[in-house]
């Protein structure tokens, strides 16, 4: 399932691999695409949102609704 979120506070690369490995840590198997000047994660994944957003959040970025 295609999961979309607006997060705040990537302005780096380091940035977006923080975010990758977060989502990768609880999902393996998850395709993940950034786009940055968006403010875009977009995810392919059979995990909860709210399982996703609190990955995200861990790592210390803004995610919202």
């Amino acid at each position: 399932m295609k999961q979309v979120f607006d997060v705040q506070g990537m302005t780096c690369g380091h940035c977006e691999k923080s975010v990758t490995t977060a989502i990768k840590l609880l999902d393996p198997q998850a395709e993940v695409r950034i786009d940055r000047g968006q403010n875009r994660v977009e995810i392919d994944t059979t995990k909860t949102r709210e399982a996703l957003a609190e990955a995200i959040r861990e790592e210390g970025y803004a995610v919202a609704a």
